[in-house]
């Protein structure tokens, strides 16, 4: 039974999340979180994290650690990193073969104008899920936000940096 739950939750969230790992975020946690309860906010917080600092799209490494985190196997990590991916694969090939043709129509141009400002939504919605008491403990955390904001919008500071250097703080400072 877990393993239709699965493959049927990740299918929603593949067919109906756009905008990549990260406007799949906030969609991700109220599955996995609130509606099966597979998984706690501190254990989906962790999984942003990980999903973050080992290669690969971040909502397929999300669907894959929730998988086997909820049926406890590999076959439920299989399985919802199938389910996640299959939509966007089956997408892909049917409009791929039309959208070079008819990417300047205004219908297609107009589509995606309105998709644009949307997935933007989706992304600042999944930023601010993750700032609940959870993640921020005490002003240390608040610190280390401010300065991984700053590293990223003022210095252009690459992602891989931040995290490695925010991990050094937080084993130094808890």
């Amino acid at each position: 039974m877990i393993y239709l739950q699965l493959f049927w939750t990740f299918l929603k969230i593949g067919l109906f999340n756009f905008g990549g790992g990260y406007a799949m975020i906030s969609f991700i946690q109220n599955e996995v979180v609130y509606k099966h309860a597979w998984l706690t906010t501190a254990q989906f917080t962790d999984i942003v994290a990980v999903s973050q600092v080992t290669p690969g799209p971040v909502g397929i490494n999300m669907a894959t650690y929730a998988g086997f985190s909820a049926a406890g196997d590999a076959w439920g990590a299989l399985i919802a990193t199938t389910a996640v991916c299959l939509p966007s694969f089956i997408l892909m090939i049917l409009i791929s073969k039309y959208f070079l043709k008819y990417q300047h129509t205004h219908c297609v141009e107009s589509t995606f104008a309105g998709l644009r400002p949307a997935v933007v939504g989706l992304i600042a919605a999944a930023a601010l899920v993750l700032c609940n008491a959870e993640n921020f403990v005490d002003y240390k955390s608040v610190l280390l936000f401010a300065g991984a904001f700053l590293a990223v919008w003022k210095l252009k500071a690459g992602p891989v940096w931040v995290l490695a250097v925010s991990a050094g703080m937080g084993y130094l400072c808890y």
